[in-house]
């Protein structure tokens, strides 16, 4: 088997238990009457609450077993209800018929938090963030006893497990795989799975993907994008990686298209804004650079008491605010810190070669409006 390229500050675990054998290699039961035969696909929905009519509240699942036994593997996207990219990935990979699962079952869920993205919300109706509460409580609030359904029949069942996000709202990500490195299958999955960037942490208390870790079903979560969009070259990401992670696992045949080297990054940083006016990017996510480079400049509505934002180190962007507007203490970009030059010379080169990180670079560059800091001019000094 094909395996994935070496990734630049990450463990070597090639020794490390084949994805495969660890597999209870039973027939899934899932959640309750979804028993696939072997080679068979079905749509199929998991009722996960009721409303005020004592309706079923169900979410829209895709099960698909291949002929031969292996891993049972999830993918879910909108956790939070407004991020769609995922979901755009989630259509694309069911539609694509140049792929075929051959071994282990796949569970596909283009959207989780059902109740949040009909109301296009991140949150859900008890105001509740899904993504804090898990694995949940039978006897607790209404997110909770979701969150804990939903735990209980869709997500310890699996071996692996995938979370596709985007930014929250009135932010943009570059696209990056997200990741406890200290496990080695979730270092494996992250590997495989391409991305440019890789960032290392367990995430945060009562999030699916370190609840999930944490019960033995490693997870990765893959942020790309912003909300309310599908956006191409996001999806392109999360598709081809999704592909590469079951490939990794034997699930599906072909290489892994994983191109030279991928870059870890363990710190970062929100830069945030000094003065409220409007701000004026001078980079875009995905870009690379330098300690105390201009990363923004913010001024009044009246283009006066310019404030420029400098880089606190040397890193790439992975992630910023697309309102021109701001208040003091509010994030403006997310960057992640590049130890050395190496490291640096290492993602620039993987980003000329791979089209799809080139394609997402040229994509967040037209979305979010740059100019060179040089072209600014104050009032103040155009008056004197």
């Amino acid at each position: 088997m094909p395996s994935a390229q070496s990734v630049h500050g990450l463990p070597d675990f090639s020794q490390s238990t084949n994805f495969r054998s660890i597999s209870t290699m039973l027939p899934p039961k899932l959640f309750p009457d979804v028993e696939p035969e072997p080679g068979e696909r079905l749509n199929t929905e998991m009722a996960i609450s009721e409303s005020y009519s004592s309706r079923n509240i169900t979410i829209p699942i895709h099960v698909r077993r291949g002929i031969n036994d292996g891993p049972r593997v999830f993918v879910t996207a909108a956790l939070h209800g407004d991020e769609l990219n995922g979901t755009g990935a989630i259509r694309h990979l069911l539609a694509d018929s140049s792929w075929e699962l051959h071994s282990g079952t796949l569970i596909l869920v283009p959207v989780l938090n059902i109740l949040g993205y009909e109301r296009h919300s991140r949150y859900l109706p008890d105001r509740r963030d899904l993504n804090r509460c898990f694995p949940g409580s039978k006897t607790g609030s209404m997110s909770s006893r979701m969150a804990r359904t939903i735990f209980d029949q869709l997500i310890e069942p699996c071996d692996f497990g995938i979370d596709l996000h985007t930014a929250a709202v009135r932010r943009t990500n570059y696209p990056n795989a997200r990741a406890d490195l200290s496990n080695p299958r979730c270092a494996e999955m992250a590997e495989a799975f391409g991305a440019g960037i890789i960032l290392d942490a367990p995430g945060p208390e009562g999030s699916l993907r370190r609840s999930a870790t944490d019960r033995g079903v490693p997870t990765i979560v893959v942020e790309g994008g912003e909300v309310w969009r599908m956006e191409s070259a996001v999806i392109d990401c999360m598709t081809r990686g999704v592909l590469n992670v079951l490939r990794k696992l034997e699930m599906v045949d072909g290489e892994i298209d994983v191109p030279i080297k991928q870059t870890v990054i363990s710190h970062t940083k929100w830069i945030r804004a000094e003065r409220g006016g409007l701000m004026q990017m001078h980079v875009a996510p995905g870009e690379t650079v330098k300690k105390d480079q201009p990363l923004a400049t913010n001024c009044s509505l009246l283009n006066e008491g310019q404030n420029q934002l400098l880089a606190p180190f040397s890193g790439v962007v992975l992630g910023a605010s697309t309102l021109p507007s701001v208040k003091p203490g509010e994030p403006v970009v997310h960057i992640g810190k590049l130890g050395t030059r190496k490291q640096t010379n290492a993602y620039e080169k993987r980003s000329e070669n791979d089209s799809v990180q080139q394609d997402a670079i040229e994509q967040f560059s037209s979305s979010v409006h740059v100019i060179a800091p040089e072209s600014i001019t104050n009032t103040d000094e155009t008056d004197s």
